[in-house]
């Protein structure tokens, strides 16, 4: 993020330094907009972002482009119908309640702990129980929320000198340790799909069940095991590290504004009073709503979305060359000045119904855009409702951590762990 230069949150188009490819930053609605719909399939996924997250996810529907994500996006969209989330919602509260007892203990012994880890232990123990029907307690899901960690803090990432001397779409190589992390969660991922593959399936009522049953529109074939292994590596990686990413930086802001918790607690009660907080209970939450899209607004899980032109062409004011990178930045369309007023500051009315007719359409793209917009965003915004309804009801998180810098990694996290102590809430 160091990198970008001011002009990037202030110009509609922006020429991020020199190098073989060129990287040109895209801000302006509209040529977004164009860019990640792609009618003419001219602007693939980047290159460099297949080749980093390949070995572990293969050619699912997070690398793949044209008739082959067509096909995918078909094929397991349904799992994550208005039924699922209901039957997944019950999964959640379930993590949940196994998880508030290791913050009363935190609470009990006054111990730190870091915030960036627990958001993470609880949404990865959450995407085990609705993708598996497992809990993270168990050996083989906690052995891969470690090889995740280590995927995560070692995977390839986009060096600024393959930036600048590496032609376009050259082979990309990840360090010996992210491979045998890779192989170690596929194998892992291969045995709980064999469970759901082998006997009687009717025994299961998860997501893995339901991308099983899946077929494809044309040929009436299912995904093959390896196929089944690429697409619910992809749901355990993107359903619990952005969810993650966005809780941190929820509770981090909650522990610099007490003003704002205190509306968000109120409202809870006025909602839930002291009942179990269900589904229904997180659609009348306006206020916590409100805060969920603004802490997306300034820290989008996703900080940049690369993408590679195909073949010379044209958009808008600039001409590519074939090869170059051509990004698209939530951090900075979200944070840019020509369509926000105050656009660092939290506000957690800029989303209300008085204030949202006025922002600018396209402006704001947190689960991405059109046809590739997040398949499992219904399914984060339940779950992130849900913990911070009953994590705020219950407790009062106090930063430690003297300075917090945002970093763009395989989504947007801090820099350095956040640490935290927690009390329960008066």
């Amino acid at each position: 993020m160091s990198l970008l230069p001011a002009d990037a949150y202030k110009r509609p188009v922006t020429n991020l330094g020199y190098s073989r490819r060129s990287i040109v930053l895209f801000n302006e609605p509209e040529l977004v907009r164009q860019i990640l719909t792609d009618p003419d399939g001219i602007f693939p996924k980047n290159d460099l972002m297949v080749g980093a997250l390949e070995p572990l996810i293969g050619r699912s529907i997070f690398v793949t482009d044209g008739e082959q994500w067509q096909r995918q996006r078909a094929m397991i969209e349904p799992a994550f119908g208005h039924m699922r989330i209901n039957l997944a919602f019950e999964a959640m509260k379930a993590a949940v309640d196994d998880y508030e007892p290791r913050l009363d203990r935190h609470a009990r012994d006054g111990e730190v702990f870091s915030i960036d880890r627990a958001m993470s232990e609880l949404t990865a123990d959450i995407i085990c129980r609705t993708v598996f029907s497992v809990s993270l307690d168990g050996a083989m899901a906690q052995d891969m929320f470690e090889d995740f960690a280590v995927f995560e803090r070692a995977v390839a990432q986009v060096e600024i000198g393959k930036l600048i001397l590496t032609p376009a779409f050259s082979e990309i190589r990840q360090p010996r340790e992210v491979l045998a992390a890779c192989q170690r969660i596929r194998n892992h991922l291969g045995k709980m799909v064999d469970t759901h593959l082998e006997g009687d399936r009717s025994r299961f009522n998860d997501i893995a069940s339901s991308v099983i049953a899946a077929r494809d529109e044309q040929t009436g074939d299912p995904l093959t095991r390896e196929e089944l292994i690429d697409q619910l590596g992809v749901f355990f990686l993107a359903g619990h590290e952005t969810t993650a990413s966005v809780l941190t930086w929820v509770f981090y802001i909650l522990a610099q504004q007490p003003d704002v918790l205190q509306k968000i607690r109120q409202e809870i009660s006025h909602v839930c009073g002291e009942d179990v907080i269900e589904l229904e209970h997180t659609k009348r939450m306006p206020l916590l709503r409100n805060l969920f899209r603004e802490t997306l607004r300034l820290y989008p899980p996703v900080t940049f979305t690369p993408r590679v032109a195909q073949e010379a062409v044209r958009i808008g004011p600039k001409r590519l060359k074939r090869g170059a990178m051509v990004m698209i930045s939530p951090w900075t369309l979200h944070r840019h000045h020509a369509y926000w007023q105050r656009p660092e500051s939290f506000e957690l009315d800029r989303f209300s119904p008085v204030l949202e007719g006025e922002l600018v359409k396209g402006a704001y793209i947190p689960f991405g855009l059109g046809r590739h917009t997040c398949i499992g965003s219904a399914f984060a915004m339940a779950e992130a409702a849900l913990i911070i309804a009953r994590l705020v009801r219950r407790y009062n998180f106090q930063v430690v951590s003297k300075t917090v810098r945002p970093a763009a990694r395989l989504t947007t996290r801090p820099a350095e762990q956040i640490m935290a102590s927690v009390h329960l809430a008066p």
